[in-house]
């Protein structure tokens, strides 16, 4: 018989053991020694009384409200497998909670087993890129693998929330379970049960928008702050960047040193193609945070556009000093080498990106883009198939689809593309040209005209629609319209300081034939006199011309023939 006295003392030690390694869990959790924690949650759950074995908590018995862990065991084995959780042990956090009733213990519990399916799934896609599951050792085609524990999830799931109800982390990754599955209706009413539940759970709500088409009836948001963000957010996934701009202002005027609201008007202002006020944004972005990562792939597209090679390589010596293995530095480093030239290189870090994120929407359009200017046609339209995939939404993905099928002389797969890409981007003008470019292909002359209204009608920066527009109205013999287009033609590349060109050549060489074929002889005269000044495979033309007009000059002011 054990004494009594003995007992009280070996349950104090046992309390105070268990107090000590309960603060110690959490102190090296938020110190981030994810080993130690492991270590003193493993020793915690050891403790007399601390596990829970496989009969424990399966009484029906419904919980109290006011204990959300559950129990002071279920505390010890919910720190226990937030230790493997942290470690990336998924399955052992699962099954360390496999009787968990708790709310905080339940939702770890699906959690670690979405992202065990998840970390599984990726191995198998890697096996198949690298021939092991007997397919080519490729990032490209589209991978076979799946998340196994999808359906199992959502039966658990579902019939907790018909049960006994699920709070707003539950009912979130119930939405993200069923977008797996391909129910995105579903999912829309998982996720706006989970941002009602809890408002500030943003993963939700950018989880509701990407499911969120244009097509969709108008979402019943609750009545929250946090839906302005999302609004905000929702608009420049729909490419209405005119929109996203003004309610970004609004929201920064509440929200002054918001870094996430800045960098996201900065994008908007990137996607309304303002590079200049776009980049001095994220410049004070970076100048406020140096070391941040965030959105600095659109940075250095924007410095690629602009062709500032030495920011953009003192950009790629910050993003890989602060952390080479990110996804948006890789992407920044292979900009840098394709404003280069070194396509090959480019293709390399844009590669390592995808093998860090296989999901990282910019590194797929990027690497179709280089693929492209190697004429790898097939790799490119894989790339880019890839990235649509993702996300239905990138224009710039449906685009280069085009792009390809153009090279690859198949108009029709060209239009189909480009239709998808206007659709997200009816007020850019290049993508209007791009469409009537393919129409002209198909001699399709009234459909091709149109297109490029439309281009002129969004600001055609390039002025590709005037000199589009001339040429199809003069070869549809309509030379008053043709000679209209070419005046603005002319007239756009002298306010941009283009003094000289073949096509400029072209315009002026109509417009002075049809000055003088309409007895405009001055004007005709003027605009040869400039011809020859530009010089070009017309000069002899326009001598010839400009003899013409003499003679006719002479004829008219000499009253007739001699008598």
């Amino acid at each position: 018989c054990i004494p009594r006295f003995c007992l009280q003392r070996a349950f104090a030690a046992m309390t105070t053991h268990r107090a000590q390694l309960r603060a110690a869990v959490r102190d090296l959790s938020d110190r981030g020694l994810k080993c130690s924690a492991k270590w003193a949650a493993e020793q915690l759950v050891g403790l007399a009384g601390g596990p829970l074995d496989d009969e424990a908590g399966t009484s029906d018995a419904p919980m109290s409200p006011a204990e959300e862990v559950g129990s002071r065991e279920e505390e010890d084995q919910l720190l226990l497998a937030k230790a493997y959780f942290d470690l990336n042990e998924f399955k052992r956090a699962a099954h360390a909670l496999r009787v968990a009733r708790g709310a905080s213990g339940r939702f770890l519990r699906w959690y670690s087993l979405f992202l065990a399916g998840q970390k599984r799934q990726a191995e198998e896609e890697a096996e198949e890129r690298s021939g092991g599951a007997g397919a080519p050792g490729s990032l490209l085609g589209k991978p076979r693998a799946s998340n196994q524990h999808l359906p199992l999830l959502n039966a658990e799931l579902t019939a907790a929330r018909e049960s006994e109800g699920l709070d707003g982390f539950g009912h979130y990754l119930h939405g993200i379970v069923l977008r797996e599955l391909a129910q995105p209706a579903l999912a829309r009413e998982a996720l706006l049960r989970a941002v009602s539940a809890y408002p500030c759970l943003w993963s939700a709500w950018t989880a509701l928008s990407s499911l969120s088409g244009a097509d969709e009836a108008p979402l019943e948001l609750p009545d929250t702050w946090v839906a302005s963000f999302f609004l905000a957010h929702q608009a420049t996934e729909a490419h209405d960047s005119a929109r996203a701009v003004s309610l970004y202002e609004s929201l920064l005027v509440q929200w002054p040193r918001s870094l996430h609201v800045q960098s996201q008007l900065a994008l908007a202002r990137y996607n309304l193609r303002d590079f200049e006020e776009a980049q001095q944004r994220f410049e004070e972005l970076l100048a406020e945070d140096p070391y941040r990562l965030d959105g600095v792939d659109t940075y250095s597209n924007i410095l690629y556009v602009r062709e500032e090679k030495r920011k953009l390589s003192a950009l790629a010596h910050s993003c890989v000093s602060t952390d080479k293995y990110r996804p948006e530095a890789c992407c920044v480093v292979g900009n840098y080498y394709s404003l280069k030239g070194a396509h090959e290189k480019a293709v390399l870090y844009f590669r390592r990106a995808l093998k860090l994120d296989a999901n990282f929407l910019s590194a797929w359009t990027l690497m179709g883009h280089e693929y492209v200017e190697l004429k790898n046609t097939a790799a490119a339209v894989d790339a880019y198939r890839r990235a649509v995939e993702i996300d239905a939404k990138d224009y710039r993905a449906w685009y280069g689809l085009g792009q390809t099928y153009e090279i690859l002389a198949m108009p029709f797969y060209a239009l189909f593309y480009y239709r998808k890409a206007t659709a997200l981007r009816p007020y850019d003008s290049r993508m209007w040209c791009a469409m009537a470019g393919c129409y002209k292909q198909l001699h399709r002359r009234a459909e091709a005209i149109q297109c490029y209204h439309r281009a002129e009608k969004n600001d055609d920066r390039e002025g590709i629609a005037f000199t589009e527009l001339a040429r199809l109205y003069r070869e549809n013999g309509e030379d008053a319209q043709a000679a209209g287009y070419y005046e603005r033609m002319v007239a756009q590349r002298e306010a941009h300081g283009e003094a000289v060109g073949k096509e400029l050549s072209e315009a002026l060489f109509f417009l002075c034939t049809h000055k003088k074929s309409t007895g405009d002889l001055d004007a005709a005269q003027t605009i040869g006199q400039r011809l020859l000044d530009l010089g070009g495979p017309e000069k002899d033309q326009v001598k010839a011309l400009l003899r013409d007009i003499q003679s006719q000059r002479k004829a008219g002011s000499g009253g007739g023939p001699p008598v």
